[in-house]
């Protein structure tokens, strides 16, 4: 189900955009509420609402990687703020200030930026994706901004876009010419995890059948694992999950898989508490990590990842499969080696998108 808000507010600096029309008529049941500023919205309606905004700071920015773990080299472009699917376990209900879906509607002002910046920087790499502060395409069908993004990488040969996503939102851009330069990716887990903790995002399948049609038109695909949730059937669901992938899509077509465990701030515990009652997550044997975040036992991590990267190599050796924040030492024992630091990482991956 598409979201659809119930409220709608538009900043003033806001009601000039192309976008900001476009949206409003593809919503022309609701009447628009203008708006000085995101901080005159209400804040008590939570994720019914719909912002159209001015971006007035940068749109693309580092992700925010953790001291003493190793990071990919992840920059983000920050298109959209917050998700409407509403995951038990997501970090964005304890990070961003307001509970509203935020569009930002000066997207040339964006490609301007995207443009110089590669420009300035032709013999640097850059991984690029819209996915950290809101699913890249959960609000795709009012935006469109997809199929704009596509047709804006199909020619960079320095930088790929990646799409990642828990919705089957394709249309967009599934007949546009990429150029091989657009990851689509799939955020999974097990069908029981999906049922309790993301319950308003499609199933497993429906995810698996949507990037089947990506492959089909050439792009490359890309799965993340994270977080993998510990519970006692774990093993036996993530490893019916792995093997389900290669029902759907070829090894060959898919660039990277990340896994990362169940993680997040001292300060989520409650939130989760109190959003979602129903969650059992927050029961986890969870304490705090070298970052302070809450994270499952090291033994417990390791065994998870060691088990999930034997049973996806079985698929085909030369998948490559990273850990999203995570120490060298737990690269080496689940793994068998480690790119040793953030640098090493960046540079394998870097390589990957030159293929």
């Amino acid at each position: 189900m598409s979201f659809q808000p119930e409220n709608l507010y538009v900043e003033s600096a806001a009601t000039g955009y192309p976008v900001t029309k476009s949206i409003i008529e593809k919503l022309g049941f609701i009447d628009p509420v203008i708006v000085d500023s995101v901080k005159d919205v209400p804040q008590n309606r939570g994720h019914q609402s719909l912002v159209l905004a001015e971006q007035k700071a940068d749109f693309y920015k580092n992700c925010p990687g953790t001291h003493n773990y190793i990071c990919c080299g992840y920059r983000i472009l920050n298109l959209v703020n917050n998700c409407e699917i509403g995951c038990t376990y997501c970090v964005l209900q304890g990070y961003l200030e307001s509970p509203h879906i935020v569009v930002y509607v000066n997207k040339d002002d964006m490609f301007d930026e995207l443009e110089r910046l590669l420009k300035s920087h032709p013999d640097h790499q850059f991984r690029i994706g819209t996915g950290e502060l809101a699913d890249s395409l959960s609000t795709d069908h009012l935006t469109e901004y997809s199929r704009e993004l596509v047709r804006f990488f199909a020619d960079k040969r320095n930088a790929i876009i990646e799409l990642k996503t828990k919705t089957v939102q394709i249309d967009n851009f599934l007949n546009e010419d990429h150029g091989g330069r657009t990851v689509v990716s799939w955020s999974l887990n097990t069908p029981r995890m999906i049922a309790t903790e993301e319950s308003h995002a499609p199933g497993l399948e429906a995810r698996l059948s949507a990037a089947r049609e990506c492959e089909k038109k050439g792009f490359k695909i890309g799965f993340h694992f994270d977080p993998m949730i510990y519970y006692p059937e774990w093993e036996n669901d993530y490893h019916e999950t792995v093997d389900k992938i290669f029902e759907y899509i070829k090894p060959d077509s898919i660039i990277w898989i990340s896994l990362g465990a169940l993680r997040y701030p001292p300060h989520l515990d409650q939130i989760i508490r109190e959003n979602h009652p129903e969650s059992k997550i927050v029961y986890g044997e969870l304490f705090p990590g070298i970052d302070g975040k809450m994270r499952y036992f090291k033994a417990i991590r390791i065994d998870m990842f060691r088990k999930m990267h034997a049973w996806l190599k079985s698929h085909d050796r030369d998948l490559f499969i990273y850990l999203c924040m995570s120490s060298s030492e737990i690269w080496q024992k689940s793994f068998g080696w480690s790119p040793e630091n953030s640098g090493g990482l960046k540079k394998i991956m870097d390589r990957l998108i030159l293929h």
